[in-house]
């Protein structure tokens, strides 16, 4: 993972935030945004994500070409979801990596899912989204959305090699559009794209994330 930064990196926990407050709004209700169901929780926190995301995601989407259409799978994580998550995959990491300390671990996990105190779906600034046609099929990217690095053999990873020319020309389709709009990507996974939040503001030279951890909104259940 040479040259890339990942979540566990000290310097993502040392940004500063800078909230907003801006609220969590629901992108079922957005025109021109289609929302996958694969991620729905019972309280619908899965299509929220911060005001601004939701405008800057219809952004996107006016870079794309007629008949394809970004697909959203999730936005808002409660961070008791993300802790659950991480620990999960961690666990996984200590027993394929027996005797490694604790940082290790930390930063192997990380590479999939990350650790809680600086995850950007708990800001509402992140989603993880793949490209459609208009009927809703998704194209070829490669692999599935949310693919560990073990079951795609590193094929998760953004910069992926060993993919087809049609996947690689729709990652790039996709990032062309996403980055216009401001939103940055985690390259260990091709379809995690992030505003506002820590690791955005890192990676963007900004002074201060837009986002800390979101408020859940009205309505939604804790």
């Amino acid at each position: 993972m040479t040259d890339i930064i990942l979540l566990s990196d000290r310097r993502v926990a040392e940004t500063g935030v800078a909230d907003t407050g801006e609220p969590l709004v629901d992108l079922r209700a957005a025109d021109g945004l289609l929302v996958d169901g694969r991620k729905a929780d019972d309280d619908g926190s899965y299509a929220h994500v911060r005001a601004d995301v939701a405008r800057r995601l219809l952004l996107a989407q006016r870079e794309l070409p007629t008949g394809v259409r970004l697909l959203i799978v999730e936005g808002f994580r409660p961070p008791a979801l993300q802790r659950s998550y991480f620990e999960e995959y961690a666990a996984v990491m200590r027993a394929s990596h027996p005797g490694a300390p604790a940082e290790r671990i930390r930063e192997l996990a990380s590479a999939y899912i990350s650790p809680p105190e600086v995850a950007p779906h708990v800001s509402g600034g992140a989603v993880d989204l793949t490209l459609c046609t208009e009927d809703g099929v998704e194209l070829p990217l490669g692999t599935e959305v949310n693919a560990t690095p073990e079951e795609s053999e590193g094929g998760c990873r953004t910069g992926a090699a060993d993919i087809t020319a049609e996947a690689r020309a729709n990652r790039e389709l996709m990032g062309r559009a996403l980055t216009a709009a401001g939103f940055v990507n985690y390259p260990t996974e091709w379809w995690h794209w992030s505003y506002g939040d820590r690791y955005w503001a890192l990676i963007g030279g900004q002074p201060a994330a837009r986002y800390g951890p979101a408020e859940r909104p009205s309505g939604l259940r804790s």
